[in-house]
């Protein structure tokens, strides 16, 4: 496996998805807002992640522009 998670950040809150390998995502994707819950809604998402797959997953971001 090759996971990775894709952070769209925004203004307040970012959509995230997560990738297990090429072409299989994780889950649905879902929001996080820019707070200090939605930091740890997205650190254990990672966590799971990385317990689903062994690998902890590269984060890759794509600002707003």
């Amino acid at each position: 496996m090759n996971p990775v998670v894709g952070l769209d950040v925004s203004k307040g809150e970012s959509q995230v998805q997560a990738y297990l390998d090429k072409g299989k995502p994780y889950r649905k994707g879902f929001k996080v807002s820019h707070t200090l819950e939605g930091l740890k809604e997205l650190f254990d998402f990672l966590e799971e992640v990385k317990g689903k797959t062994g690998i902890q997953p590269p984060v890759v971001l794509e600002s707003t522009g």
